[in-house]
């Protein structure tokens, strides 16, 4: 127990913090109880009256005070932070992002960085329990969105998305800043993204699920916020929902051009043009907006092509049993087109990510 104490003083706690209440002593001094010995508070521009707070953090030695005057955001006190250590203290291991009105506990702070101190190579999150009685409606359904949301569109199976108690190892310090966007609380949800896309591991801890007087003190602004929370959720399907315009436009103009063959020939006509043209756009989209790949577009697109063909025959023989099944015609055609391309979206996009677009 002692040598893990000890091993905690090579760790950094990171507190941000925009008009704090008396909350931010009680977390700085509940770290200092577990054992940590290096306490970043960051003062991200909070109003002057404030500064109390701020002086009373920064004369307990232990604790250093980052600031500056203009309000910028989590996500920008966050990098902000992460340049210090980067730059100050060479030594640090890792960090563990903490949030100012003590919601997280000690004990699972420390738990946390055990964890990260165990896989030193692996982001650790703090995963609080929805289920549990007393937690606002609206974080529950939040949270049970996005989790849908990041497992479905993304990849990325996590039980809550949106807490603030991450244990970072300091070899990701230097990406999460360079390469992750996002001045708020956006910015969170960018570093999981790029965690997927980078390939960084990451374990789950559960922790204590505490909420303080309904969470009234959080700077969590819901349709500002959520927007640029969901902002890179949404540009994974994108890509995919612009080349079915393109590729439903197509189709229905073709049918009409080609609409003396029999069903058959006709649909397999439309849905090939169609494709074809709406694949390319997708194919660009996908590798240089959505999955950012780097890898040779040759073997990528060899790749996207054979899940092109296996996707448009799939779609080409659902079609035609369905307009053969209701004697389809005209719009109902496009409407049956429609549900079944609907449907191969969530496959053929996870079979995109993990197969073709996927990095090495």
């Amino acid at each position: 127990m002692e040598e893990m104490r000890e091993k905690l003083k090579d760790l950094a706690i990171i507190v941000p913090c925009l008009n704090p209440d008396e909350k931010l002593m009680e977390v700085v001094r509940g770290m200092l109880s577990e054992g940590f010995s290096h306490v970043l508070v960051v003062n991200d521009g909070s109003a002057p009256e404030y500064q109390p707070l701020f002086d009373e953090a920064a004369a307990v030695p232990e604790c250093t005070l980052l600031g500056y005057e203009v309000n910028r955001g989590k996500g920008y006190a966050l990098r902000h932070a992460f340049t210090y250590i980067l730059e100050n203290w060479p030594w640090c291991q890792g960090v563990i992002t903490v949030d100012a009105d003590n919601q997280h506990t000690p004990h699972d702070t420390a738990a946390v960085a055990r964890d990260m101190l165990a896989n030193p190579e692996t982001v650790v999150i703090g995963c609080r329990n929805f289920k549990k009685a007393g937690v606002p409606l609206h974080n529950r359904m939040g949270n049970l969105i996005t989790s849908a949301v990041f497992k479905l569109l993304c990849g990325i199976k996590l039980s809550d998305t949106q807490t603030g108690l991450r244990g970072i190892p300091a070899s990701c310090l230097r990406p999460f800043t360079e390469a992750v966007e996002g001045d708020r609380y956006e910015y969170e949800t960018n570093m999981l993204l790029h965690m997927k896309t980078a390939g960084i591991p990451f374990i789950e801890r559960s922790i204590d699920t505490v909420y303080i007087e309904g969470n009234k003190s959080s700077h969590f602004h819901v349709l500002r916020d959520s927007a640029k929370i969901y902002k890179p959720i949404l540009k994974f399907g994108m890509g995919s929902g612009l080349s079915t315009v393109i590729d439903l436009a197509l189709f229905t103009i073709l049918c009409r051009v080609f609409d003396a063959l029999p069903d058959a020939k006709e649909i397999l006509i439309a849905t090939v043009g169609a494709r074809v043209c709406s694949s390319l756009f997708n194919y660009y989209f996908n590798r240089t907006r959505v999955f950012e790949s780097r890898e040779n577009v040759k073997s990528s697109m060899v790749r996207y092509y054979i899940l092109a063909v296996c996707q448009m025959t799939l779609s080409w023989l659902c079609v035609t049993g369905l307009v053969r099944l209701f004697a389809a015609q005209g719009g109902l055609k496009t409407f049956l087109k429609l549900i079944v391309d609907f449907v191969l979206f969530f496959l053929t996009f996870q079979i995109q990510r993990e197969w073709v677009f996927k990095k090495k």
